[in-house]
């Protein structure tokens, strides 16, 4: 058996335009999918996410590079004859069709024997938790439910990896978060390969044993949710995983694990990295807004210190977000939760204050023109 359920090795996948050229939807792709891994692949809309699922599944072809599944080379194997199920965010079940009938269908078109079709329909309601609704129809299902019937018509076939397009995006935001951690806790229960296409960095997050981030038709860094999120590799991820400031300047002072940023303002920072910048680079500091802190503290030495005022507060239920802005226009927020503000004053509007964080808690990236927008 080969190490790795799916693997593509430097895919590309392009697409005609109107104006005669191509669109690179997939650029040189490798990614290699352990076996049993909840594997999410997240991206902004158009990064080649879903392109990069079809191509596995087998609905498109690649131009270049290969398509391995279960060690086996796929080439040109059409979709039905490759080991692996869809579920889509439509849930794409027969309306006219019982819950029964919809997840016995592709082993009614297999030709199993009926016994054989009624075991393993009951068990994989059981295992979507859905006994009992054989009879029903879609329509009279929730959204949550609908959703169970179409995994458990994909996992019937017991196929050795599951491919999921946005399944959730479709549901209530309450809902979508329930379904998150069944779906996870479903997923360890059969042990089979989940591969799974979100642009929800949240959701991301949650479910994933590692992410694949995407842009651009390419894979910018892969990695376990806390890697991914505490240690980007560049401007990109860090501002699609959660929320970022950033903070753009100059090196001034350059050593073997630190430098010190001279940021537009003027005022110098400092920060800990391993890039080997040098002295004169323009660099952009990035700081999530929950590793920092509002007021001075002057018995801690070493901290990051920069005057702000307060411009707006907003309260969110878990936390408040602190809008600040720094002397030449930085705009920058701090996020404070409510329950435990580390014995913390509330700041009102208009305050002058100074916004402070270690410099172990940022990140350093040499400025990328091809991100800076955002793209």
């Amino acid at each position: 058996m080969s190490d790795y359920a799916v693997e593509l090795i430097n895919v590309t996948k392009s697409f005609p335009t109107d104006r005669g050229g191509e669109l690179f939807a997939v650029d040189g792709v490798s990614l290699s999918i352990r076996h049993g891994e909840f594997f999410s692949l997240l991206g902004p809309s158009g990064c080649g996410k879903t392109t990069s699922l079809r191509l596995i599944a087998g609905f498109e072809k690649p131009n270049d590079g290969e398509v391995w599944i279960g060690g086996k080379l796929q080439g040109n194997l059409p979709a039905f004859q490759r080991p692996v199920n869809t579920v889509f965010q439509n849930y794409a079940l027969f309306p006219h069709m019982s819950v029964y009938e919809n997840v016995a269908f592709g082993l009614e078109m297999h030709r199993v024997a009926k016994p054989e079709i009624q075991r393993s329909v009951s068990q994989a309601l059981e295992m979507v938790q859905l006994p009992g609704l054989e009879r029903r129809r879609p329509r009279q299902l929730s959204g949550g439910q609908q959703q169970r019937v179409a995994l458990a018509r994909a996992l019937v076939n017991r196929p050795k990896v599951l491919l999921l397009d946005e399944p959730l995006g479709a549901l209530d935001l309450k809902l979508r978060k329930a379904m998150q951690l069944e779906l996870k806790a479903l997923q360890e229960r059969v042990g089979i390969t989940f591969i799974y296409v979100t642009h929800d960095q949240e959701e991301a997050l949650t479910m994933s044993d590692r992410i694949a981030v995407m842009d651009h038709g390419r894979v910018l860094q892969v990695g376990a949710p806390e890697e991914i999120y505490e240690r980007p590799v560049g401007q990109f991820v860090a501002g699609f995983i959660g929320e970022t400031n950033f903070l753009p300047g100059r090196v001034v002072e350059a050593r073997a694990d630190e430098v010190e940023v001279e940021l537009l303002s003027g005022e110098r920072v400092r920060a800990v990295t391993s890039q080997g910048l040098s002295r004169g680079q323009e660099v952009t500091l990035a700081v999530r807004p929950e590793r920092m802190l509002l007021g001075s503290a002057p018995s801690e030495p070493g901290w990051n210190l920069l005057a702000v005022e307060v411009e707006d507060v907003v309260y969110t239920g878990a936390t408040t977000n602190y809008l600040t802005r720094a002397s030449g226009g930085l705009s920058i927020m701090v996020r404070r939760p409510n329950e435990d503000a580390g014995g913390e004053r509330p700041v009102d509007r208009g305050v002058k204050v100074a916004v402070r964080w270690r410099p172990a808690t940022g990140s350093v990236f040499v400025d990328d023109p091809a991100h800076q927008d955002g793209t």
